[in-house]
C-alpha cells in the first residue's frame, strides 16, 4: 500500500497488490470520517466510519474488488497524524471466531458489526431466512446494508454474505420479503421480492423512499430493480419508511404498509411494482405522539370465538409507558380500502412489556403459523451495550395468537415450539 495526503482532508490509499479485505481499525469514540472505494459501482459509495485515532477498539473488513488491480480506497476527514494509518492491514481472511464476553449464546446475533431491525423475514423449501439491519464498519448504528442468516429450525443460524448492500440512493433500511409465486412482477416464478427504504440526506433535509430487489437464488443475493425508488410520499413527509406487502385476497391484489411518521399509509398494486394510495390510519390512536415505524399487518383466528381479524403492529419510539422503544398493536376490519380498530383512540396495547422488545415483525409464507422475532434492546441505550465485536440481537421466535377477554381482543405470544431444542435435562 501506499498512502498519500494530497491535501489537508483527503487522504488516498493505493493498493497496487490487492488481497481480499482492507481490515480498518476503529476507535468507537472518535467521529465519523467518510470513506470509500473508488469505483463505478453503486455501493462504491462514501461511508460513514469511526477510524482509530490514538487507539484501537477493534478493526472491521471493507471487501476488496476480486480480480482487480489495483484498487484505490479514499478517506475524507482523518488528520493524517491518526494510528489508522500506521495500523490498517490488508489480509486475505477475516477472523471471526474469537468471542465477545457479552455475545448470547443462542439468541441470533451477528459474527461481527452492529445489529438492530430484523427484515424481510420468509420462509422458503424448508429454510427460514432473516435479514437485520447490519452496520459492518462499527458497533454503532450507521452504513444501513441488510445481513442476511439462515435456518432450518429458528434455532441455529448460517451467517451469510451481506444481501443489499448501501448505495448511491442511500442507506438500506428496513422492510420485508415475499415469494412471488406467479412472477407478477415481471422477474420469474418464485423470485424472493425485498422491499425496503432508501435513506438519504439532501440539502440537509431527510429523503426517504420505498425500493424494490429481487432474487432468483432462493434469497442469496439480489439484484436492485432498475427503476427504483418505486414509491415516495404523495405530500414529502421526511418519515418515511418499513415498507411491508400482504396479498389481500377479495381485491385481488397486493397492498404495502408504510409508516409515515405518525401514521400507517395504504397502497395498492397490481404488478407490485407500481403502487397506488388507499388510506392512513393511526393519526390520534394510541400512545401518543410518538413516532411510528417497522409496521406489519395480518389475519389472526381468535381463539376464543373463532373469528378471523385483522392485526396491525405498530412499533413506536420514543415515550413509551415503560421507557424509549416498544411495540403496539391494533385488532380490527380491514375492507380493502380501511383499518378500522376495535378500540378506541385512547387505548394502547402492547405486545410486550419488556424494555428489549422493538421492530418485531413476521415470516413471510409459513401458511397457518404466524411466526415474529423482535431485535432485543432499546434505542435509550441500544449503542452504549458493553460489546466489543458484535453489538444486537434477535429475540427467540415466538407464535403470536389472539384470544377474547371481557370482551376485548388481544394478541399473545408464545414461544415456538422449536425453542425446546434449547431445553437441557
Amino acid at each position: 500500500m501506499e498512502i498519500l495526503h494530497p491535501n489537508d482532508t483527503l487522504t488516498r490509499i493505493e493498493i497496487n497488490s490487492p488481497q481480499r479485505y482492507l481490515l480498518l481499525p476503529i476507535e468507537e469514540s472518535q467521529p465519523e470520517v467518510q470513506v470509500r472505494l473508488v469505483g463505478d459501482r453503486p455501493e462504491d459509495t462514501w461511508l460513514d466510519i469511526r477510524l482509530a485515532v490514538d487507539s484501537i477498539d477493534y478493526y472491521v473488513p471493507l471487501a476488496l474488488p476480486e480480480g482487480k488491480s489495483p484498487a484505490t480506497v479514499e478517506i475524507i476527514g482523518l488528520d493524517r497524524t491518526a494510528i489508522s494509518y500506521e495500523k490498517i492491514q490488508l489480509a486475505d481472511t477475516f477472523d471471526t471466531s474469537a468471542k465477545d464476553y457479552y455475545r448470547p449464546a443462542y439468541h441470533h446475533s451477528p459474527t461481527y458489526g452492529w445489529m438492530n431491525d430484523p427484515n424481510g423475514m420468509i420462509y422458503k423449501d424448508g429454510v427460514y431466512h432473516l435479514y437485520y439491519q447490519y452496520n459492518p464498519y462499527g458497533l454503532k448504528w450507521g452504513n444501513m446494508y441488510w445481513g442476511h442468516s439462515s435456518s432450518r429450525d429458528l434455532i441455529h443460524w448460517e451467517h451469510h454474505d451481506l444481501a443489499l448492500a448501501r448505495d448511491t440512493l442511500g442507506h438500506i433500511f428496513s422492510g420485508n420479503a415475499i415469494l412471488d409465486k406467479q412472477g407478477t412482477a415481471g422477474f420469474g416464478k418464485d423470485a424472493i421480492l425485498a422491499y425496503y427504504t432508501a435513506h438519504n440526506t439532501h440539502a440537509g433535509k431527510q429523503w426517504q423512499a420505498q425500493c424494490l430487489a429481487y432474487s432468483l437464488d432462493n434469497g442469496k443475493t439480489f439484484t436492485k430493480y432498475a427503476g427504483n425508488p418505486i414509491l415516495t410520499p404523495f405530500d414529502g413527509v421526511s418519515d418515511f419508511r418499513d415498507p411491508k406487502v400482504f396479498w389481500y385476497a377479495p381485491e385481488k391484489s397486493w397492498y404495502m404498509i408504510v409508516s409515515a411518521d405518525k401514521e400507517m399509509r395504504f397502497y395498492r398494486s397490481q404488478d407490485l411494482k407500481k403502487w397506488d394510495y388507499v388510506s392512513a390510519f393511526g393519526e390520534g390512536y394510541g400512545a401518543r405522539p410518538n413516532q411510528f415505524e417497522c409496521p406489519d399487518f395480518f389475519q389472526l383466528t381468535d381463539e376464543t370465538t373463532g373469528k378471523e381479524k385483522w392485526v396491525m403492529i405498530v412499533n413506536i419510539n420514543p415515550g413509551c409507558a415503560f421507557g424509549g422503544s416498544a411495540t403496539e398493536y391494533f385488532v380490527g376490519t380491514f375492507d380493502g380500502k380501511e383499518f378500522v380498530p376495535e378500540t378506541a383512540p385512547e387505548i394502547a396495547h402492547w405486545l410486550d412489556f419488556g424494555k428489549d422488545h422493538y421492530a418485531l415483525v413476521t415470516f413471510h409464507n409459513t401458511g397457518a403459523r404466524t411466526i415474529g422475532i423482535p431485535w432485543v434492546s432499546n434505542w435509550q441505550y441500544a449503542n452504549v451495550t458493553p460489546f466489543k465485536q458484535t453489538r444486537g440481537m434477535n429475540g427467540l421466535p415466538r407464535d403470536l395468537f389472539l384470544f377474547t377477554k371481557d370482551g376485548t381482543s388481544y394478541v399473545g405470544a408464545h414461544p415456538s415450539k422449536e425453542v425446546e431444542a434449547l431445553r437441557k435435562e
